[in-house]
């Protein structure tokens, strides 16, 4: 069943047509008259969502979803045979578009520009959507400024096991560090597992200033709630819900307020109020059911950009960390090295012992990567009976414009005398590696 009624969308005009014997959804939005190639075409398969349903809910919730991710800069992630097929990030804006497509030029990290699209308005939304753009991924700068960001980003992730009321948990004590230092923050569920809290700052500090104010919050969050939380990066040591502090550094981006996920269901990134958290259930904001709420009670980040705050507590509480020896915390990969910034290696590698890891596979596709753990742990059920749910280690790795899936495995919790063993990779698509 469709998310939303056929009989057209409110502020616009829509017919069908069919150019070379192709269907296409012609729709005016703002003035602006869009075509909607394949409009039928099932992006969802389960509940038999198409492009077109895609295009109605951002049309729907475009007031609140360019307040997340409107005038700032955004990676376009495209699912063009739906969320079962393959996907791939976009920067760079595509070179046929129409005119009024407002981009911005940006120069990253490696030293790379890309034109990447700007939106302004919903038909730009809609535009987005017929790329099978389900996600809006901006960057924290206004396209007038790509210096100085005016977002911190606390993306909360937890680790496999980990149930929600935990991530509620760390989210109100994030609340009460904000607080503290006299900032606001406002949350979201992110539409995975997840949540995020985002921070409207004031236009001060470049990007490596936010950065360590992120990690300064992030190790206050561990330091009130340490079996809750952790800031540690590598995976390895990680339990609880990790505060991913990284998120804040450049060229990183994370999903926007209202984006749709690609989840069997469609799950949508929901903006909530702090007295919501704890009733908020992931699973209950849609495609489907997010355009109603919205309708009902507006957006729950209507207020977010009257709270500019200043970074300069959090900075000065970096700075105490400093002088107590917690410096620099490592970068994500394929960032260069950073003045002060700890060995980027991992703790059991560094401690020069043999670790507990070994990898199981790696693919292009996440199920594939666990079909293959599921294998091994066929072979090997002795061992997989100690494993924990953090002892499987999921890692996306991100290439320039994909993804790809390692597995490993933590044997921390087995004896010593039932440790397999590293064995050939199951999956091996070895070629992924270099992505």
């Amino acid at each position: 069943m469709s998310p939303a009624p056929r009989r057209g969308i409110a502020g616009s005009r829509r017919a069908t047509t069919r150019v070379s014997g192709e269907e296409h959804e012609r729709l005016v939005v703002a003035g602006r008259e869009l075509a909607i190639s394949n409009p039928r075409k099932v992006l969802f398969p389960k509940p038999k969502y198409t492009k077109l349903d895609l295009v109605r809910y951002y049309l729907a919730v475009a007031e609140g979803a360019l307040r997340g991710a409107g005038g700032r800069p955004n990676v376009l992630v495209r699912y063009p045979n739906g969320i079962t097929g393959e996907f791939f990030y976009q920067k760079r804006a595509p070179e046929a578009r129409p005119p009024w497509i407002e981009v911005v030029t940006l120069r990253f990290p490696s030293g790379r520009t890309a034109e990447e699209v700007v939106p302004r308005d919903a038909a730009a939304l809609a535009w987005l959507a017929n790329l099978a753009c389900l996600e809006l991924h901006p960057h924290p700068v206004r396209a007038e400024d790509l210096d100085h960001p005016d977002e911190l980003r606390v993306d909360l992730d937890p680790v496999p096991g980990v149930k929600w009321a935990q991530v509620r948990q760390v989210a109100h004590v994030v609340d009460a560090v904000l607080r503290d230092v006299g900032l606001t923050g406002w949350p979201k569920t992110s539409g995975s597992r997840g949540l995020h809290v985002l921070v409207r700052i004031e236009r001060r500090w470049g990007f490596d200033a936010v950065r360590r104010a992120a990690l300064a919050l992030a190790r206050d969050v561990e330091r009130r709630v340490p079996k809750l939380a952790t800031s540690k990066w590598w995976k390895e040591e990680r339990h609880g819900v990790f505060v991913d502090y990284n998120q804040n550094a450049k060229d990183r981006t994370v999903a926007a307020a209202y984006s749709v996920r690609p989840t069997p269901e469609a799950r949508v990134s929901a903006p909530l109020r702090w007295d919501e958290v704890d009733a908020a259930d992931p699973a209950d904001f849609t495609l489907a059911t997010m355009p109603q709420r919205f309708a009902t009670l507006g957006d729950r980040h209507a207020g977010i950009d009257a709270t500019t705050g200043s970074l300069e507590q959090l900075l000065e509480l970096s700075a105490r960390h400093e002088r107590e020896g917690l410096g620099d915390a490592p970068w994500p990969p394929h960032y260069k090295k950073q003045a002060g910034e700890p060995p980027r290696v991992q703790p059991s590698r560094a401690r020069r012992a043999l670790p507990p890891l070994i990898e199981i596979g790696r693919a292009k596709r996440q199920q594939d990567a666990l079909a293959g753990l599921k294998r091994w742990k066929a072979r090997h059920r002795k061992a997989a009976a100690y494993l924990e749910p953090a002892d499987v280690l999921v890692d996306r790795m991100r290439g320039r414009s994909s993804t790809w899936t390692r597995i490993r495995v933590n044997l921390r919790h087995v004896p010593p005398k039932l440790r397999p063993r590293q064995e050939r990779l199951d999956p091996d698509e070895k070629t992924l590696e270099s992505s």
